[in-house]
């Protein structure tokens, strides 16, 4: 039963994260940009905003969150279930900060170069 709930959860994990993984592409304002240098810097900006391991994140708020949620369900008898579950939550709370953070990189990184990001 823990196993099963653990696979369902790791899905969950990953299904919500692969959501706010694949957000929209930035929207630029093209007035007055050449759109072969605009692709020229979007390609440099993407693969600067490729630099933030969103993996390495997850890894440690897993670890992070299994130590919470083993010290909570301590309290109520399920170590191990309370360790699953914040292993699972810390891991996904992670990767979103991660995904929100390459694409703050991204932006950053297009408006630095004089492009109007709308939003």
């Amino acid at each position: 039963m823990k196993h099963t709930t653990m696979k369902m959860g790791s899905l969950l994990a990953a299904l919500i994260l692969g959501a706010c993984a694949s957000h929209p592409d930035p929207i630029i304002d093209m007035k007055g940009v050449d759109p072969d240098r605009m692709q020229a810097d979007w390609d440099e900006c993407e693969a600067y905003s490729e630099e933030v391991i969103v993996s390495k994140g997850m890894a440690k708020g897993a670890a992070g969150g299994a130590v919470v949620g083993a010290a909570a369900g301590a309290i109520s008898g399920e170590a191990d279930g309370g360790a699953s579950y914040g292993a699972i939550w810390g891991a996904t709370r992670s990767g979103l900060d991660g995904a929100r953070e390459k694409e703050m990189v991204f932006k950053r990184c297009m408006r630095g170069r004089g492009y109007r990001v709308l939003n």
